[in-house]
Formats: structure tokens, C-alpha cells, sequence
């Protein structure tokens, strides 16, 4: 009896390395939208004046991952680290496999050319490091992302890929 409860003993205690020697796995959220990228650093020195800025080549890319479902943007949030955020304000629709551009500047939120624009001149996106947010209209993740450009960004052109 005795031996039996040593071999019981050492095979829990041998499970709980094996199991302690799994990486852990980033979190994965359930929602078909993801980041799929983000031009944090538009081309050129940074111009966020309405009128000749640049403010239009910083974007975030959101894509719809699921092959069965469409999904209504609105009231999606997409924000950075330091609260910096766009709520999606009206029905804006992305059947699977679509994707829609969210860029600064001046424009509406109508998906032309899959591009919507915060209606804000202002950069959202840091160039050095930032973490991208978007939340689903109940405030539940739906994927996030952080970045450096050091770390992430290895061709040096201001764009990232999160999923392909």
C-alpha cells in the first residue's frame, strides 16, 4: 500500500513539472475582429495639421478573421495605452474575410475603399511603443496588441503585422 502511494505521489509531483515547464501562451480573445496591423509611424516627420498633415498614413488595420459571420462595427472601441480612443458611432458592417482602415484626419466613418477616419487630426499612435485596444461594445477585449519599435518593427518603416 505503502509503494503504491510513493508511485502516486511521484507521478502527481512529476505532472505538476511537466506542467510547469509549458510556456505560457499569450491570451487569445474570441471574436472574429483582430488587429491585423497598425502604421504607427506615418511616413515622412509627423504633421498633424488638418489641411497638407499627415495624419491620414497612421492607421490601425482591423480585420474580420471569421469565414461565416458578419460583424457591425459600431460601438467597437479601438484605444492606446493612455486612453486615447474612437468609438465606431454607426452600422458599419464587415462581411468575413473584410477589413477596414481606421486613419487620422478629417473623414467620415463610411467604409469607402474599406477606409474610416476618426474625424481627429491628432496622432493616436506613439512612435516609440504603444498597446493597441479593441473592445467590443460590452467592454470585453476583443484583441490587443503592444509594440516597440525596437522590438517589433524590424524592416524600420513604421508598419507592424499582428495577424496575417
Amino acid at each position: 500500500m505503502r509503494k503504491r502511494s510513493v508511485i502516486a505521489a511521484a507521478l502527481a509531483a512529476g505532472a505538476l513539472v511537466a506542467l510547469a515547464a509549458v510556456p505560457a501562451q499569450a491570451t487569445e480573445y474570441s471574436s472574429p475582429l483582430k488587429i491585423k496591423g497598425v502604421q504607427y509611424d506615418a511616413p515622412g516627420p509627423d504633421s498633424n495639421r488638418c489641411s497638407g498633415g499627415n495624419a491620414a498614413a497612421e492607421f490601425v488595420t482591423i480585420k474580420n478573421y471569421s469565414r461565416t459571420v458578419t460583424v457591425n462595427l459600431r460601438g467597437y472601441t479601438v484605444k492606446d495605452a493612455t486612453g486615447n480612443a474612437y468609438t465606431f458611432r454607426i452600422n458599419h458592417y464587415l462581411e468575413p474575410g473584410d477589413y477596414v482602415q481606421l486613419r487620422g484626419n478629417r473623414g467620415t466613418e463610411s467604409d469607402a475603399r474599406n477606409v474610416a477616419y476618426r474625424d481627429n487630426c491628432n496622432f493616436i499612435w506613439n512612435n516609440d511603443r504603444d498597446t493597441i485596444k479593441l473592445i467590443k461594445p460590452g467592454g470585453a477585449y476583443a484583441d490587443t496588441h503592444a509594440y516597440t519599435k525596437s522590438g517589433n518593427d524590424r524592416d524600420g518603416n513604421g508598419y507592424i503585422s499582428f495577424h496575417g
